[in-house]
């Protein structure tokens, strides 16, 4: 972890401003001025990504390089919670290099939708209440990255899931709105069972839940093998909550029923933040998840697979949200990919240039919707930039950087992680699988059966080839559905009404500030991480920027599994990678072209011939039709089951005994007549009754 400073009081200032914006607006905002409810809840927010910009700049320092202040770690400890004997947890915080790169993508595109949503929520009456809400969940967040422990973190990942749930339900008078956001709920809440069975596996093995403490257990070799014997269970467990939280398969069919939130919602929650912190968790815990390569593969191909299956689906969606929320599914796929390849870096640095351009994609999917009059239809949309000049601009970059053209934020990103697959395929060594057999070979090697790491190898490469080519063809899909996207929304004659048409008009300054601020992102935000055959080749450290930054968090990972060859500079499948992520690009845009301006009749054409292929991607593989049949309808079917048994079997048996018991008590009431000569003759009955019995 590098230098420790305690006591750092700016953490906990990151954490109090939206918190003390929500409680304003929440308390008070019914009764106060419109513009005041926008000045609190938009002040708190940047107030936040202020003090963290100071945070971050104090733990650079003023004269020390990059990667030396980025192994500076600040902590704070809030208030003093729990002691109760072993068991310690405080609410405390930690600024390292990781949280930091969340804690000013949360709060600085956070600021930036706050910005936004005053110009999109300026006419709806419970404006209060949306902002009171947007403040706590930047609250929730800010406590999941920012948190010392697991227990803080864990805090923040329910808040954010309750903040969620309210947002996503917003328009509650709306039946399908409310049931979007009781959906989004339920659904995490079973990767959060998951979860806490993972805290209480790693607590009762390690003893506890301090993340600076789990990584010296994970890395000491007094430790490791401990820690090495639940790496599975817990890793897997904690990344089955992760499928709620980042959507993956199982769990992601919640994200694009979210949509029904106001458009704001959608870019912060479920674009630049939330969905991102089952990714944050598993790179804070990526010394657990390097113990074990069948934790890795699993994480890589649930990524993989939710990537591929997502981006077919979002080819055919003809809302504009639902485009973007499957797009969105597709890409958190992405940084699992990354994740489960050992490609930390790469993962999260596309967390970073996702947060930009997807945000920047809603929000101008946003002003769209506002300038339609509300209609989402992309198929009544198109020619729209000759009204809005800066939303169509803007809106075309992010169309670009998410589909991976060079010199965009998207493809330094996508091609770290494509690299990072191909890497385990191609410079793979067996002995990198496992920790570094060099310095723990005493306590690993009787933990590990004999010959377990040549299998593992053999799999291990076919395994990430697979991984690498499901990756590949999702970056053509991306770019050939984003661009079609594109094109019907923007090009082209308007199809909406006349009654529409007349109306249209570019976005306020409010809205077109932020799309421009985040264009300039979306741009640039991927230029502290060039590609290592660009930055050695012209031997400039400062293009890696990035890397040298979070590379202190990641370095026992990359000391204990070197089958990732960052280190070496590999930089031949980094080639194979960017050519291979480029070409795929390029033509998926130049096919979007094609299909939809050059030769429109073309997808008619090969709709008809094949509707069943079409049928299944509209109808997103029936998998919402299949959880409804199993989990809903299944337990209302073992609900009315019970009430049966309950009705007939457990009120029938109590029924009985009563009837019995007052039966019984009938018959025997005879017995007590008062008769004395009856009694005499029941006393000779049984007394003769005794004599038969005995001989």
């Amino acid at each position: 972890m590098g230098a420790t400073a305690n006591d750092f009081y700016l953490l906990g200032l990151i954490v109090l401003f939206p918190l003390l914006g929500g409680l304003i607006n929440g308390i008070f905002g019914s009764k106060l001025p419109k513009p005041l409810v926008d000045y609190i809840a938009v002040g708190a927010v940047f107030a936040s990504f202020f003090v963290s910009l100071l945070s971050v700049a104090q733990m650079i320092g003023p004269n020390m390089d990059w990667a030396a202040g980025a192994q500076q770690v600040f902590t704070y400890t809030a208030y003093e919670w729990i002691y109760a004997g072993d068991l310690a947890i405080d609410i405390a915080f930690m600024l390292d290099p990781l949280s930091a790169v969340m804690v000013l993508v949360v709060t600085g595109v956070g600021f930036l939708i706050h910005l936004y949503s005053t110009g999109y929520m300026a006419d709806d009456p419970g404006k209060w209440r949306y902002f009171a809400y947007l403040n706590f969940f930047i609250f929730a967040m800010l406590l999941l990255v920012l948190g010392k422990n697991l227990i803080v973190t864990f805090i923040g990942w329910e808040g954010v899931g309750a903040c969620s749930y309210l947002l996503i339900g917003f328009w509650y008078t709306d039946d399908e709105k409310a049931k979007a956001g009781q959906k989004a709920f339920i659904v995490n809440r079973v990767g959060d069972f998951a979860f806490i069975i993972g805290l209480f596996l790693i607590y009762w093995e390690a003893g506890t839940f301090d993340y600076i403490e789990l990584e010296q257990m994970a890395t000491d070799a007094g430790t490791v093998a401990k820690m090495l014997s639940i790496s599975a269970p817990a890793v897997l467990l904690i990344f089955l909550g992760c499928t709620g939280k980042s959507a993956q398969i199982p769990l992601y069919t919640w994200l694009p029923d979210a949509m029904a939130g106001p458009t704001p919602v959608s870019a912060l929650i479920h674009a630049a933040t939330m969905v991102t912190s089952g990714v944050y968790l598993l790179a804070r815990l990526n010394y657990l998840v390097t113990l074990n390569p069948y934790a890795m593969m699993v994480i890589a191909g649930v990524g993989a697979a939710t990537a591929f299956i997502a981006a077919t689906i979002a080819l055919v969606q003809t809302d504009i949200k639902k485009v973007l929320a499957y797009s969105t599914v597709s890409q958190l796929g992405y940084m699992f990919i990354g994740i489960g390849s050992g490609a930390f870096i790469g993962a999260v640095f596309h967390l970073m240039t996702h947060a930009f351009f997807k945000a920047l994609l809603f929000l101008g999917s946003g002003s769209v919707i506002h300038a339609n009059g509300g209609e989402q239809d992309i198929r009544k949309m198109g020619g729209l930039r000759k009204w809005m000049p800066v939303t169509h601009i803007t809106f075309f970059i992010a169309c670009l950087a998410i589909s991976g053209v060079p010199l965009l934020s998207g493809f330094f990103s996508k091609d770290l992680i494509l690299w990072g697959a191909l890497a385990n395929v191609s410079v793979f060594q067996v002995e990198g699988i496992m920790p570094n057999v060099d310095t723990l070979t005493t306590v690993v090697a009787p933990a590990i059966a004999s010959g377990t790491e040549l299998s593992v190898a053999g799999l291990w490469k076919w395994f990430y080839g697979m991984v690498f080519a499901l990756g590949l063809v999702t970056a053509g899909l991306t770019a050939f559905y984003m661009f079609r996207l594109y094109i019907l929304t923007f090009l082209g004659d308007f199809r909406g009404t006349d009654e529409t048409k007349a109306h249209l008009h570019e976005s306020p300054m409010s809205m077109t500030i932020p799309l421009t601020a985040l264009a300039f992102l979306a741009v640039f935000g991927g230029y502290t991480g060039w590609p290592h055959v660009v930055a050695y080749g012209f031997d400039v450290d400062s293009m890696l920027l990035f890397e040298d930054w979070l590379m202190p968090v990641f370095q026992t990972s990359y000391e204990f599994r070197i089958a990732n060859k960052w280190g070496d500079h590999a930089t031949n499948p980094e080639i194979l990678a960017i050519i291979g992520s480029v070409a795929v690009g390029l033509f998926g845009i130049a096919a979007a072209y094609f299909a939809y301006v050059m030769r429109p009749g073309l997808v008619s054409w090969a709709y008809e011939r094949a509707q069943f292929a079409h049928r299944v991607l509209d109808a997103k593989y029936y998998v919402d039709e299949v959880y409804d049949f199993l989990f809903v309808r299944g337990s209302i079917w073992i609900g009315n089951r019970l009430y049966d048994l309950d009705r007939w079997v457990i009120d029938g048996f109590v029924n009985f005994i009563g009837f019995a018991g007052e039966s019984i008590g009938h018959a025997l009431k005879n017995l007590q007549s008062g008769d004395v000569q009856r009694y005499a003759t029941y006393m000779v009955l049984a007394l003769v009754l005794a004599l038969i019995a005995l001989f």
